[in-house]
């Protein structure tokens, strides 16, 4: 009787341990569940704010566009560019991954890195033709381009939502202070688009407006004391066409004469590049001078190296920390016949990442290390290369005069009249002066990472 005893007391208490053991299992399995329900239903009420990070290193954005719908390199009839927009089919989802092991790093915002996505919906913040700063050759649609499909694209960032530009924002943070863009024509693209930008955000009869130079321009927002001025300057050192030698002489190691106004500004934008990159009969200069010694045989790398380290020379000597600056990144050209890359006829951003750029890569790589050594101050590299090497479709080509129609009859190839550098306003410098803001007054994380 005792033997049998202790066996039923053995199995009760094997069978209490077993119970207990699938209870717990149980609550565990349901618990898991919970959390898995709680973290779909958070994914889907998740909203995201400007430049707010994805809150799971699991998070990713999927893009599902075909990019063979939205891209050419071949020339296209403009008047038929309606059809040529995307269709109403192609969509944007957002797809989030729960299943990722939790050890995984979570990715940081590149705002420079992404892609331009179509909104049949977009408008551009500004009317060109209302707008006094723009320049006859970058109004494109007051010179009568009938496709407008180029201003509906939006850049959207991997990993980071990148906030819309806000004119009176900027206005309000930029308040008795004062900026200025110095640089070429592409940078004068840069500073007419914002100018425009602001412009449109404050009454007219409130702005002080002297655009009517290439080589000066300002606006005055009377209401906020802010001061915007853009002086050419398309090499950043002394070009000298009145040298005593009767040649035209890029003097590599003075600074151009514009320096004078860069100063006390409390934002500068630079850029020299283009310039630099000009051979026969598009070359400016015919000698350079180098510690009062002129020459006409430099390695080009050896020339802008000393020229722009004249630039970041002044730069550390004469702007404090107190001060932001900030360099901008080649402007792409879509001006080749070695790849076949004319922006002629072209009515859709290029989506190829096998674009091959025409400007020289050691340009880039010289004034990239230079940057990313100067520490007091600090300066700001405002990377919009490889985003604008995709907007083919941007230029003004032909459309940069009002009477292109009569122009183009006097050339045998119209491609040594379409203007492939610079950019319609409006259009993408918008773009540009969008990262500008953002990278003026969001804390980002790398933001300068190319």
């Amino acid at each position: 009787m005792e033997l049998k005893s202790s066996i039923n007391e053995t199995w009760k208490l094997f069978s209490l341990g077993t119970f207990v053991g699938c209870l717990l299992i149980l609550l565990i399995l349901d618990k898991s569940h919970q959390n898995t329900s709680l973290l779909a239903a958070r994914n889907a009420m998740l909203q995201f704010g400007p430049f707010k990070m994805l809150d799971s290193p699991t998070d990713e954005i999927i893009n599902t566009l075909d990019p063979s719908n939205f891209t050419t390199t071949n020339p296209i009839d403009v008047s038929n560019a309606t059809a040529l927009a995307p269709t109403m089919n192609d969509q944007v989802i957002a797809v989030e991954n729960v299943t990722t092991p939790m050890n995984q790093t979570e990715k940081k915002c590149n705002m420079f890195d992404g892609q331009w996505v179509y909104n049949p919906d977009e408008t551009p913040t500004y009317d060109s033709i209302k707008c006094p700063f723009l320049e006859e050759k970058i109004s494109c649609r007051v010179n009568g381009r009938p496709d407008f499909e180029y201003e509906k694209w939006r850049w959207e960032a991997n990993n980071c939502d990148i906030p819309l530009f806000n004119g009176t924002d900027m206005l309000e943070r930029l308040r008795n202070k004062s900026m200025v863009i110095s640089g070429d024509s592409l940078n004068r693209n840069m500073w007419e688009s914002l100018a425009c930008l602001l412009y449109t955000s404050i009454p007219s009869s409130r702005v002080e407006v002297h655009a009517n130079q290439v080589l000066y321009k300002v606006l005055k927002a009377k209401d906020y004391n802010f001061t915007f001025e853009f002086y050419w300057s398309p090499f950043l050192v002394d070009f000298d066409t009145k040298h005593k030698s009767g040649k035209n002489v890029l003097v590599l190691d003075k600074l151009s004469p514009n320096s004078k106004h860069w100063l006390g500004a409390d934002i500068m934008v630079f850029n020299s590049g283009h310039w630099w990159s000009h051979t026969g009969k598009m070359k400016s200069w015919d000698l350079f001078e180098y510690k009062g010694e002129l020459t006409e045989e430099m390695p080009l790398e050896l020339a802008y190296e000393r020229a722009m380290r004249t630039w970041a020379t002044w730069i550390e000597n004469n702007v404090d920390s107190t001060k932001t600056v900030y360099f901008r990144s080649i402007s792409a050209e879509h001006k080749s016949r070695q790849y076949n890359q004319w922006c002629y006829n072209v009515t859709k951003p290029i989506i190829d990442e096998s674009y091959v750029s025409v400007y020289p890569e050691s340009l880039v790589d010289t004034i990239e290390t230079m940057i990313n050594g100067m520490n007091n101050p600090k300066v700001n590299y405002l990377n919009i290369t490889k985003l604008s090497s995709y907007r083919m479709d941007a230029h003004p080509s032909v459309y940069r005069s009002m009477d292109w129609k009569n122009i183009t009859k006097k050339f045998e190839n119209v491609l040594g009249y379409a203007d492939c550098s610079h950019w319609c306003l409006p259009g993408l410098p918008d773009t540009w002066n969008r990262l500008l803001y953002t990278s003026l007054f969001y804390n980002i994380s790398d933001i300068t990472s190319s």
